[in-house]
């Protein structure tokens, strides 16, 4: 039988607010245990929170950039469950009257192509704290200073088809939310987590089959495996005469499998209620005119800029629009040397796969925007080759200095003398006399072959340094006279 997969995301994106989302405490990554819980944030009697404004200002910027309905008067809820990370037993969120309504988001596939997500909501919530169970001998520790600090849940429509669609969502929510500067993103310190909803019905089926979720699946690696493996166990207990059954599962990396962690709840388990204790949040057209205008360029435009003015193909806009840090430092080294297209090489070539190697982010780059542009113009004005500039480049990256200070250090510069290169090659050609009678007697396939090998004897001649243009056309002339 062949298989359909049918995905839905929720994504929790912590809002890059100073402070939490109902309290004033801080909302600082790595602090020490319990240290940025107030009382607010541990509901004792008599405290009473107090909406964060930069909080609601940032999920409208998410709902305007998804081309969403923003809703004029939207309500909190309580949601009541019992945990130990949770001290009030319940979590303040939106439930039938969330902040952002219907919107979507377009993603780009492999292939090139394209497909719309649609995004069901997108409402405000607080975070719960967070248990830790190594180094506590059989008990369990509670961090609560993750508790109250403001979430953004992005619910997705089941649009999505496959891990790889899931993955190029997941990657167009983080690029977007990243654009926007409402969330750093970093999935490392769960600044971004993921819960996949999945489920697989017969090719053809109208109905949905019945979904488990995988609870907080935290890097894009992950989600890819969690995903295919849950949608491997389902089709294989479905063929087997067994039944899927709705239910929260944890994906567990080390063994590569989804586990059964607890039964699904349906949302009259949690007992929703409106909170007695917010009032409903009224925005205002001219409250959303001013956030509009704040609007930064969005990842789509950028991509679709970087093609009509640069000239750049759909893949190399793709990569270098992917992050807004990205982009900028692209769109400054181009700024330098007035080239697109070698700026684009070079960033996507040589910068990218030495940050890679060095575990490093673009910002964190050894080489500024303006010392790689101002080496890309040395290779435009034939001062250098483009394979001395690789040893330029891991010269600036070692910090020597600039491009021309290197250059001038190392004596760099490129043979362009007609005069001198073509004394170098009646050097070559005198030393390699049997191979050019060799040439002289061959067809154009075998002449085409060695001509490489007079190449590569002049350029190791004249150590790299020899304009290569000149070196072919000068080389060519003599071996056919």
């Amino acid at each position: 039988m062949q298989w359909e997969t049918v995905i839905g995301l929720e994504i929790h994106a912590q809002l890059a607010t100073q402070s939490k989302i109902f309290s004033g405490s801080a909302t600082t990554f790595g602090a020490e245990p319990n240290t940025q819980a107030s009382l607010v944030d541990l509901g004792m009697p008599g405290t009473l929170p107090v909406l964060n404004a930069e909080a609601v200002r940032m999920a409208c910027k998410f709902g305007l950039a998804i081309d969403a309905e923003i809703a004029p008067k939207n309500v909190f809820a309580r949601k009541n469950y019992f945990y130990p990370d949770l001290p009030k037993g319940y979590q303040t969120s939106q439930m039938d009257h969330p902040i952002v309504g219907k919107g979507y988001l377009d993603i780009t596939l492999e292939d090139g192509s394209t497909r719309r997500i649609g995004i069901t909501r997108a409402h405000l919530e607080e975070d719960a704290g967070k248990s830790l169970h190594e180094d506590f001998h059989g008990m369990s520790g509670i961090d609560l200073n993750r508790a109250g600090t403001p979430l953004l849940e992005i619910v997705s429509e089941p649009d999505i088809r496959s891990a790889k669609e899931a993955i190029a969502y997941v990657k167009a929510i983080h690029a977007l939310v990243r654009y926007l500067g409402i969330c750093d993103g970093n999935m490392a310190e769960g600044s971004l987590r993921c819960d996949c909803n999945v489920s697989v019905r017969p090719k053809g089926q109208a109905e949905f089959g019945t979904r488990a979720e995988i609870k907080n699946v935290n890097s894009f690696r992950f989600i890819e495996k969690a995903i295919n493996h849950e949608v491997q166990r389902q089709i294989e207990l479905i063929e087997d005469g067994g039944k899927v059954v709705q239910e929260t599962r944890l994906y567990d990396p080390n063994k590569d499998e989804t586990r059964s962690m607890r039964s699904k709840e349906e949302a009259n388990d949690y007992r929703y209620f409106p909170c007695p204790d917010l009032l409903p949040v009224v925005i205002e057209q001219s409250f959303l005119d001013e956030v509009r205008a704040s609007l930064p360029e969005l990842p789509v435009q950028k991509r679709e800029r970087f093609e009509r003015e640069f000239g750049l193909s759909p893949y190399d806009a793709d990569v270098l629009a992917a992050s807004r840090e990205l982009a900028d430092y692209f769109e400054r080294v181009n700024a330098s040397c007035g080239d697109a297209k070698l700026a684009a090489n070079w960033v996507m070539g040589e910068l990218s796969s030495l940050l890679n190697k060095e575990a490093l982010e673009i910002e964190q780059s050894p080489v500024s925007a303006e010392q790689l542009g101002g080496m890309i113009l040395r290779i435009k004005d034939d001062t250098i080759s483009g394979k001395i500039a690789k040893m330029v480049f891991e010269a600036m990256a070692a910090g020597e200095g600039s491009a021309d200070e290197i250059i001038e250090k190392k004596g760099l510069k490129q043979v362009t003398d007609s005069g001198a290169i073509e004394s170098m090659l009646d050097e070559v050609l005198a030393a390699n006399a049997e191979q050019v009678e060799q040439y002289r007697a061959s067809d154009e396939a075998k002449r085409g072959k060695m001509f490489g090998f007079f190449v590569g004897q002049a350029m190791k001649a004249s150590k790299g340094k020899a304009n290569p243009g000149q070196v072919n056309q000068l080389l060519k002339k003599k071996l056919e006279g």
